[in-house]
């Protein structure tokens, strides 16, 4: 069937069949079709780099931030653990001050009572060792070994500032998380890989029991919403 018969007064041929919703063929390089692999966007190109004044020792640095209008949420795990293509946007949920070691999530970084900036200076600023500065570019990404360990830092932060018990519920649910996608980021089946991964998950499951101790505590001593949570998330 023709189903454009009477555009022909239009001059425009219309004999024969046509697909209307053929795709197009991809287009073509002077080298020849453009490779899977370099359709692949890297980390950083999610990534932007965004000035912070620390709320402990007030000076500025810059923190690795994920641009939201730019992933694409995938089906999240069973218990809620957040997927995106390309990225696991959960190594740079933390923000901490490279001069004085205050750390802490993103959305507890900023504010901060005068008596918790009190107890991070003497039970964290004290005794912290700033590590040697990278030369790398302000976006290059976190590995999965960065990100747990700034994440252990913010909870000894948490600790140490005697923060709400559902902040520390949920930094040992990040890291659970985290240490989910490090195994999951282990292919390898030599045995030195397979000890990693091992290591790995015990640790995922550590923190997943502390995690689950920590919110149940916190539901029976605190108010809901509790980290951007309400009752039934």
């Amino acid at each position: 069937m023709n189903l454009f018969s009477g555009l022909e007064k239009f001059g425009l041929k219309t004999d024969g069949e046509m697909d209307l919703f053929a795709d197009e063929e991809k287009k073509k390089g002077a080298g020849g079709e453009v490779s899977k692999e370099a359709e692949v966007p890297t980390e950083d190109s999610f990534l932007l780099a965004k000035a912070v004044r620390c709320a402990v020792c007030d000076k500025v640095f810059k923190r690795k931030m994920v641009k939201n209008g730019r992933v694409k949420r995938e089906e999240p795990d069973r218990d809620l653990r957040p997927r995106f293509q390309y990225i696991d946007t959960l190594k740079y949920n933390v923000t901490s001050c490279p001069f004085c070691g205050y750390t802490a999530l993103n959305n507890y970084f900023e504010h901060l009572p005068a008596g918790q900036v009190k107890l991070v200076k003497e039970k964290i600023c004290e005794n912290y060792k700033a590590e040697p500065q990278k030369e790398e570019s302000e976006t290059a990404p976190y590995d999965y070994d960065t990100a747990v360990a700034m994440h252990k830092l913010s909870l000894f932060n948490a600790i140490a500032k005697k923060g709400k018990t559902s902040e520390k519920a949920y930094s040992c649910l990040k890291l659970s998380w985290l240490y989910r996608g490090k195994a999951e980021e282990l292919k390898g089946t030599d045995p030195e890989t397979l000890k990693k991964k091992k290591e790995a998950k015990e640790q995922e499951e550590a923190f997943y029991q502390q995690a689950y101790e920590g919110f149940m505590k916190a539901m029976s001593t605190e108010m809901f919403p509790m980290c951007g949570m309400d009752q039934c998330t």
